[in-house]
């Protein structure tokens, strides 16, 4: 498949691990970042019991990221899961050449990494427990 941007292996590698990694309670993060120079994907920052709205606070104002996320599902049942989720996040107020080189290597990066649940926000505050809960209870 062609790309504008390779991977970091180093950064799959992380990912990989990341899928397997046992948890028993609070999401997971690993965010991603596009080195323009480089044209790589390489990681930006990793966070353990990460509340969203932590994460919504670290995120750039006007820099997209990918952001891969082990998100602590609680069911009505009772149950607890992690499903894996990659959001795209792209802010509105982003520079126009860095949103394009975001969205061209995203589907990349995605399938690459074989997180399928994914979602896009452009603004940060959106990322909250209510918005991001009933999308993975469908």
């Amino acid at each position: 498949m062609s790309t504008t941007c390779e991977i970091d292996p180093q950064l799959l590698e992380k990912i990989e691990a990341f899928r397997f990694s046992k948890r028993s309670q609070g999401s997971s993060v690993i965010v991603c970042k596009i080195n323009k120079d480089k044209l790589l994907i390489e990681m930006d920052s990793e966070e353990d019991a990460i509340e969203l709205e932590e994460l919504a606070e670290e995120l750039p104002e006007n820099i997209p990221r990918y952001i891969i996320l082990s998100y602590e599902l609680k069911h009505d049942d009772g149950r607890v899961s992690f499903p894996l989720v990659f959001l795209f996040y792209c802010p509105v107020g982003a520079n126009t050449q860095l949103r394009m080189l975001y969205a061209s290597a995203k589907t990349f990066f995605q399938n690459t990494t074989k997180v399928g649940k994914d979602f896009e926000i452009q603004d940060a505050e959106t990322l909250t427990d209510n918005w991001l809960r009933p999308k993975l209870l469908k």
